[in-house]
């Protein structure tokens, strides 16, 4: 069993690896930012809410961890009409989701955990320019994906430069073909603030949890020590 399980994860891994050329770039996550993860908040309701929920957290708990006032959450950052105690839910239902685009768009709450920082910058910087798709759009980290690029205007169209693999053709890097809104490194920060915030919202407590783990070791250390020495004076007279 041990050996067919390493053989179906081995398969997986390496069809995951082929099926595109592209390394993953790195994310620069910094939780402690709160100017970033306020910008992140906001791409995050402009672009990504209309579709795409983030259930797990709300407008509440973002301004307190973000040391906002109320009202300026509800002014910059959540869409009209939105309370201050509402999640961030989707103004789209699972039913017109399922019609338009056979399936309902993924809760992001904890995608970040689930792939990753670097996985998710990568595949929001990863869209290009591919006709015969029915968004016009594929995607070099996830082939074949439905979601439409909300990018294009800020990244602006990309091309891929394929090459043959093993009788297959995969992506071998991007190349900007028509120039966004924004600069490649404007563009690249943005992208960054808004996995900055879905790293945020996956684990809003991460930063009081890795805290309050330099307390927990300190007292294990302790306490280790105190019962060593325990140990010795009981059995002392043991031989």
């Amino acid at each position: 069993m041990k050996t067919i399980l390493s053989t179906l994860l081995f398969l997986l891994s390496f069809s995951a690896l082929a099926s595109s050329g592209i390394k993953l770039e790195k994310a620069d996550i910094d939780l402690s930012d709160t100017v970033s993860l306020e910008r992140g908040a906001k791409y995050y309701v402009t672009y990504c809410l209309g579709c795409h929920s983030a259930k797990h957290i709300r407008y509440k708990r973002i301004a307190m961890d973000l040391h906002l006032d109320e009202q300026e959450i509800l002014k910059h950052v959540a869409p009209i009409g939105a309370g201050i105690y509402d999640q961030m839910h989707s103004a789209m239902n699972s039913h017109d989701a399922e019609k338009w685009f056979g399936t309902t768009p993924p809760d992001l709450s904890l995608i970040a955990r689930s792939r990753g920082a670097d996985w998710l910058y990568s595949y929001l910087k990863g869209f290009y320019e591919e006709k015969n798709k029915p968004t016009g759009v594929n995607n070099a980290i996830f082939k074949d994906v439905a979601m439409p690029n909300v990018f294009w205007q800020q990244q602006g169209t990309q091309s891929a430069v394929l090459e043959t693999v093993d009788g297959h053709e995969v992506v071998k890097e991007l190349k900007l073909e028509q120039a966004g809104q924004l600069s490649p490194q404007e563009f690249d920060k943005m992208v960054n603030d808004l996995v900055n915030f879905l790293v945020y919202v996956g684990e809003p407590v991460q930063l009081e949890r890795q805290k309050m783990g330099k307390y927990v070791l300190f007292f294990l250390l302790m306490f280790t020590g105190l019962a060593y020495l325990l140990k010795k004076e009981y059995w002392k007279d043991i031989h």
